[in-house]
């Protein structure tokens, strides 16, 4: 299979139509706590807000600039999100890192959408791009919850 074929497969139309169709894009007036972060290898950076109440995700918004894979990432975990816990979300980011890494399982519900991220195995210089929400998220929860 030839490079160009691979990067076809690599950015299939489900996730063009993520990227293209994500959920909570708007940033959150009065957040809980914000955080923000960019892979250095490609340059895409994630900025996610949270509003948490009592442990709980009540609230979200992001603002991505990344490439499509980074984009359909954030989608998932965008429309997912909101109503879990820190910890619910850390398992979900491991699952997916461990997807990504040593060819893990895709993520359980309610992030198993990711698994249209499983041909970027291949792709690690795209690994980091597609981490981003997650760990911007995690960030976020981890502000919020020292500043209760």
């Amino acid at each position: 299979m030839s490079a160009e074929t691979d990067m076809i497969k690599l950015y299939s139309t489900r996730i063009l139509a993520l990227a293209a169709n994500m959920p909570r894009t708007a940033r959150l007036a009065q957040p809980s706590a914000t955080a923000k972060k960019r892979a250095p290898l490609c340059g895409s950076n994630v900025t996610v807000d949270v509003v948490v109440d009592n442990g709980v995700i009540t609230d979200y918004g992001q603002d991505v600039k990344a490439c499509a894979l980074g984009q359909a990432a954030a989608a998932v975990i965008g429309d997912a999100v909101v109503g879990l816990t820190e910890d619910q979300v850390q398992q979900g980011r491991d699952a997916l890192y461990a997807m990504l890494k040593s060819g893990g399982p895709v993520p359980a519900a309610p992030f198993d959408g990711l698994e249209v991220l499983e041909p970027a195995r291949d792709y690690k210089n795209r690994h980091a791009s597609i981490m981003l929400a997650f760990e911007a998220t995690l960030d976020a929860l981890q502000t919020a919850k020292a500043r209760t």
